[in-house]
């Protein structure tokens, strides 16, 4: 461990290892009371764009369809707004992200036992090609995994799912707004996440046909990340855990959720 840093500079901490140079103030502070950068979509950086996966069956049938008989005009727009993370996972972790929200699924009439990760189309690799428990063991790491499926619960060894904030909103102001809504009910028990992350409708994306993801969440992390300075980790209602957000290396994200935990060293959460 190295020497305690000082007061209001946990924005400088080396982000690849920010954890192990917290003040020891912090060591005993339950996790689900600290703030943890989190990566939303963490594994869209590579999706297929060789057209040879099919758009994800979560899609609309009127997207599916279109996809079918209109793929070279359609699936130019399903990339601009499907890819949220241009790093891969190894990168995200290296600039601090602690948690990592990964759709993962089967790919229709595919013969094999494989599993891809997806976001409106699947990816090139595979989950095994990913960051795996095993090399993360391997070398000493330590990982908690959380399903989001019925089959959790039918095996005591496995985390149920760990609940994630989404607003379903397309403007920074209306997302803010849900969100200030769910803190006066008070968080929940342990972890939870709270996702920064925008979503475009159909009306969005008519309205912006030469605009992706990209450019919408980064024209709106100013108003973002200034709600997100406003907020506070600890265990009190209205008080955040882990939040999440979309190309989370290409701003001040990680280093503003990662400042929140001076918080704590006050004593004001």
């Amino acid at each position: 461990m190295t020497s305690e840093v000082s007061r209001g500079a946990l924005s400088e901490l080396p982000m690849d290892n920010w954890m192990a140079h917290l003040p020891s103030a912090l060591w005993d502070t339950p996790l689900c009371f600290m703030a943890i950068p989190g990566s939303h979509n963490a594994i869209t950086y590579c999706l297929d764009k060789n057209d040879r996966s099919p758009v994800d069956l979560t899609q609309p049938d009127m997207l599916q369809k279109l996809d079918k008989y209109m793929k070279p005009i359609i699936r130019p727009f399903v990339y601009k707004w499907a890819i949220a993370q241009e790093c891969d996972v190894r990168e995200q972790l290296d600039s601090g992200v602690r948690y990592c929200d990964l759709r993962i699924a089967h790919r229709p009439s595919d013969s094999s036992d494989d599993l891809y990760f997806y976001h409106g189309v699947y990816t090139t690799i595979t989950v095994e090609e990913c960051v795996t428990l095993r090399n993360l063991w391997s070398r000493g790491y330590q990982v908690i995994i959380s399903y989001e499926h019925y089959g959790a619960n039918c095996h005591q060894e496995l985390w149920s799912h760990i609940p994630y904030w989404w607003a379903n909103k397309s403007k920074a102001e209306a997302l803010i707004e849900e969100f200030e809504r769910r803190k006066q009910n008070g968080r929940p028990g342990g972890f939870f996440v709270t996702g920064i992350n925008l979503t475009e409708d159909l009306k969005y994306i008519c309205s912006h046909p030469t605009e992706s993801l990209k450019d919408m969440v980064m024209s709106t992390y100013p108003t973002l990340l200034g709600w997100v300075r406003q907020q506070k980790p600890g265990s009190s209602t209205g008080s955040l855990n882990i939040i999440a957000g979309d190309f989370v290396t290409e701003s001040k994200f990680i280093p503003t959720v990662i400042a929140l935990n001076e918080h704590l060293l006050d004593g004001t959460t």
